[in-house]
Parts: C-alpha cells; structure tokens; sequence
C-alpha cells in the first residue's frame, strides 16, 4: 500500500504553513491518515541542518552551500520520514519541497534551476509529489503579513531585498508552466477561510480521483 506525498509552496508570507496545518485537521476529520512535516526539517538531522541554513547571523553563507545543505536536509528527511510513511499508506502535507530549491536557489540566486535539480536528482531518487498546492500572492504582500505577524519565525531569507523575493516568484510562475499536472494554485490573496476552503475542496478532489 502506497500513499501520497503533497506538497505546499509560496513565496514568504504566503500562509501556507497555518494553511497546512488546518487543512490537515479536516482531512483527518474526514477519516484521512494525515501526517504534516516540513522543509528543510520534519526530523532531528534536518532540523539541525536548518538552524545553520536559515540563521539570520549566516549571511556569509554561499548559494552553492545553502543549496547543498537543503538537499541534504531534503535527503534524510526523505529516508527517515516521508518514504516509510508513504509506505504504510500516510496522506504526508509537507511544507516545502524540491520548487523551493528550484525556485530560491536555481532562480533568485541565479545557480540554474535545472543545475540545482540535478543536485536534488541525487537527493530525492524521483520521489517528485504526487501534487504541489501554489500558494499564490504578490511578494510584497506577503512580506507586508510577516512584518504584522510577531509571532511569525523570523530567518534569514526574510532579510533578503523585494528583488529576490520577486525573482522567487517569478521562478514559481515559470514551474507552473513546466509542471501543469502536480502543480495546482491556490489564490492566496484571500480570506483564510477561503483559501483554506479551495484548498481542501482541491486535495480531496485529488484524493478522491486518484483512488
């Protein structure tokens, strides 16, 4: 029994962390085994290599070896999490995956995406989503809801210029393209309730064809 591995993008500020989590409340409601994680994190070594990457007193650190740590933090986090709970069948929500390094890393950072897809190539095996929701706002916007959140986890990406911040955005638009059948978006410039209602409506429509 195999099951299946969905995956949330955006820009910072987009919202689809608290969507994430509330979306995988109403699927276990709704009988789903629902298991939520995230990148790079989701178990201890991942974690680890994510304080080093998003510290905000990094700022030395070079493209190249903040894309090498996110695959490498991907890599475990898929060996020791996300496959042996695809195995036993496990609905997995994970916040972020391989568009994050294509589209910070390979785009806004200017490394190539398809050079940093290369790299995850040998992190992931073709572990690719089953389906990617698109949370999709204006940069700006998004950066304007994390300087009103206080209790939002402040890192080192959030330091970055509204440039960067557009390039990532623009890189999302371009993998849309590239990826029609897994990635769907989802407006984010809307009510929570309304993205977190499209949202659903969209996964279980997926669930509910694909079985």
């Amino acid at each position: 029994m195999s099951g299946y591995f969905i995956t949330f993008e955006g820009v910072e500020g987009a919202g689809k962390t608290s969507i994430l989590h509330s979306v995988g409340t109403k699927l276990q409601e709704l009988g789903y085994d629902v298991v939520t994680t995230r990148e790079p994190g989701g178990i201890d070594i991942a974690e680890k290599i994510r304080d080093i990457i998003l510290n905000p007193t990094h700022t030395a650190m070079d493209g190249r070896t903040e894309a090498l740590l996110y695959a490498a933090a991907r890599r475990q986090h898929l060996v020791e999490k996300v496959l042996p709970l695809l195995e036993k069948g496990k609905v997995i929500l994970c916040d972020r995956f391989i568009d994050s390094s294509l589209a910070y890393q390979g785009y806004a950072r200017d490394l190539g995406m398809d050079e940093v897809f290369t790299i995850n190539q040998f992190a992931i095996q073709n572990a690719m989503p089953d389906l990617t929701l698109l949370f999709d706002i204006e940069p700006s916007k998004g950066l304007e809801r994390i300087a009103a959140n206080k209790d939002r986890e402040r890192n080192r990406l959030d330091l970055e210029k509204i440039a960067f911040h557009e390039k990532v955005y623009e890189a999302y638009q371009i993998l849309v393209k590239q990826f029609p059948e897994r990635i769907k978006v989802i407006n984010a410039d809307q009510t929570k309730e309304k993205v977190e209602s499209d949202s659903l409506s969209l996964i279980t429509h997926f669930l509910n064809t694909i079985n």
